[in-house]
């Protein structure tokens, strides 16, 4: 009897260690497929020409910047929001029945299908208020979309910052303000960034969407109310009408090198914040 809690412990941490295992196994098989078959055709010209016949040859440069105009603009518009919802919810409010309908509503909103999003932002932004197809109109539409992310996130991480860091702020006469932007929002920082991180990566990803509001066309956008082509986009359509294979591979294996540049260089600095405010 003495062994048997040992065994079950062992035999537990083996089988956490076989699911772990088969999770990296299978983004190593899709990162390694995807990789092998797509990087032969990415080259400088690959990166930096205009799509030509339809995106049969030429590069992706016009998607490369669609993709980053994009996901910018999202990112500007839902940050601010969606930290600021986190910090009146657990900084400035009581918890009562509205927090509960602030947060059963971010829930819901993360729980909608892309699709949906897609034709909510066609039908309000593109058409009620003339935006068109647009960075502008894609944008404001993945900034809805990633918003409960950030909120939850940046909740979490808020709501992990020690009590006696307010309680000292408190003590030493700093207002509330002073106490959220120079003590607190510092110490969540690593926290807030991770749901950042995870928001950039569905932005980057999405085509459902994208293609309902931001459209596709396959021209250099020259400003926010220009439409354009994300990576994402562009490989759905090459794959999905049998334009060239070759061509969607490349540019699945750029969009796989770009989301994982991004999380290794955020997670990096998110590292680097950790250290300097611990």
């Amino acid at each position: 009897m003495a062994g048997s809690p040992r065994r079950t412990q062992t035999i537990v941490k083996s089988a956490l260690w076989t699911l772990t295992g088969a999770t990296i196994l299978v983004l190593v098989f899709i990162v390694v497929f995807i990789l092998r078959r797509g990087l032969p055709e990415v080259s400088w010209g690959f990166l930096t020409r205009h799509p030509e016949a339809m995106g049969v040859a030429g590069g992706i440069f016009p998607t490369i910047v669609g993709t980053l105009a994009l996901t910018l603009m999202a990112i500007l518009i839902a940050t601010p929001l969606g930290v600021g919802t986190a910090i009146y919810l657990t900084e400035y409010t009581w918890e009562g029945r509205l927090t509960r309908v602030i947060r059963f509503g971010a829930e819901c909103l993360a729980g909608i299908p892309s699709i949906l999003f897609g034709l909510f932002g066609f039908i309000l932004f593109v058409t009620k208020l003339k935006l068109g197809w647009s960075i502008l109109s894609g944008g404001l539409t993945l900034s809805f979309m990633i918003l409960p992310t950030i909120i939850r996130t940046s909740e979490e991480a808020i709501r992990s910052v020690p009590a006696a860091y307010r309680e000292v702020s408190a003590s030493l006469g700093c207002t509330k303000w002073q106490a959220v932007t120079r003590v607190v929002l510092p110490s969540a920082l690593p926290g807030i960034t991770t749901g950042v991180i995870l928001s950039v990566g569905r932005s980057i990803g999405e085509t459902a969407a994208v293609i309902f509001t931001a459209g596709s066309a396959l021209h250099l956008p020259t400003s926010v109310f220009s439409s354009s082509r994300t990576m994402a986009v562009h490989f759905y359509i090459l794959a999905r009408e049998g334009i060239s294979m070759r061509m969607a591979y490349g540019t699945a294996a750029v969009l796989v090198v770009t989301i994982l540049f991004i999380n290794i260089v955020s997670y990096y600095l998110m590292h680097r914040f950790i250290r300097k405010y611990s």
